[in-house]
């Protein structure tokens, strides 16, 4: 099947500065994809060039099989939810979701701009100005005035941002559900690693203006490509060129039998309600985090312990 979306070879320049170089990408029709990566990486203005915000200095854009380069915004199939919203302050919510199909002509503008508030949950609420609607409230107007346009892909720039963390959590599994339900291609951009990995089909993670791998969450974070990956997507103990993560790296105070261990030193305790973090000190030099249940938070500060893993547990790296 014919991608919905695909970049070939696609680079950026500004001046003094390439932010996108020589990335190619495919996107399946119909997924919940995410660009992940810290800030100037490159995620934004890759957003920005499928949008039709900003040109290309090299490379294709491609919507369905066709190169839309020259195409200015409206004229790709393509919706983008800003990170600002972006909602005119004049307007009630629902003459905000009904702008785009008034600019498109488009008939039953009133009746399908209802069914996308119903869609986003503000049914009651379409004759409210944006001043008289919460943070959440005005992240599902901008999220209904894109979908009521049925785009083929929907871009999503860090819509989150702006939310507390509790409604943020809220949000991340109504866009998916949203995404299900609709069809639509999905396409967020995100520095979170956490909203990537719990809503994404695919994930590519950027840095430095390359894609550096793009895969499934489970992909990326039990199998990362490269380095860079591994650490950006969560912490990791290294021990030489051995890499482990906190939640696979355990702490006793006998020395184990037939596993990989360190000696150590328990330096301090950090509670997060449900898990506990175990900081050490390595005999070897360097630190070790153990992500442990709660209940295994029995070690005291300065008390000599191993720290060990299982092999299948090794990320390793050329």
């Amino acid at each position: 099947m014919q991608p919905v979306l695909e970049l070939r070879h696609v680079s950026k320049d500004f001046p003094g500065h390439r932010a996108v170089d020589n990335i190619s990408l495919e996107l399946p029709r119909g997924g919940f994809y995410a660009l992940l990566g810290p800030s100037g990486c490159g995620k934004t203005t890759t957003l920005r060039m499928i949008g039709g915000f900003e040109q290309p200095s090299a490379g294709d854009v491609l919507l369905n099989g066709s190169v839309v380069n020259a195409l200015k915004p409206f004229e790709r199939d393509v919706s983008t939810v800003f990170q600002s919203y972006a909602l005119f302050p004049h307007l009630t919510a629902l003459r905000n979701v009904e702008f785009g199909l008034r600019e498109r002509k488009l008939a039953d503008r009133e009746p399908r701009a209802m069914r996308a508030l119903e869609l986003v949950q503000l049914t009651g609420k379409q004759d409210r100005t944006p001043a008289q609607l919460s943070g959440g409230e005005k992240q599902r107007v901008a999220l209904a005035r894109s979908l009521v346009l049925e785009p083929q892909i929907l871009l999503l720039d860090e819509p989150l941002a702006a939310l507390d963390p509790k409604l943020r959590k809220e949000m991340r599994a109504e866009l998916k559900a949203m995404q299900r339900k609709t069809g639509i291609t999905f396409l967020f951009v995100t520095h979170d690693q956490e909203e990537a990995l719990s809503m994404s089909d695919k994930v590519a993670v950027m840095n430095q203006g390359h894609i550096e791998q793009f895969g499934t969450p489970e992909e990326v974070y039990l199998r990362p490509a490269t380095p860079f990956v591994a650490g950006f997507l969560g912490a990791i103990n290294w021990f030489g060129k051995t890499g482990v993560r906190p939640e696979s790296t355990r702490v006793s105070r006998d020395k184990p039998d037939g596993v990989p261990c360190r000696r150590a030193a328990i330096e301090s305790s950090l509670f997060f309600g449900n898990r506990v973090h175990v900081n050490s000190v390595l005999d070897e030099g360097g630190l070790a985090v153990a992500e442990l249940s709660r209940e295994q938070n029995h070690f005291e500060e300065g008390e000599a312990v191993w720290i060990h893993w299982e092999p299948a547990d090794e990320l390793h790296f050329e």
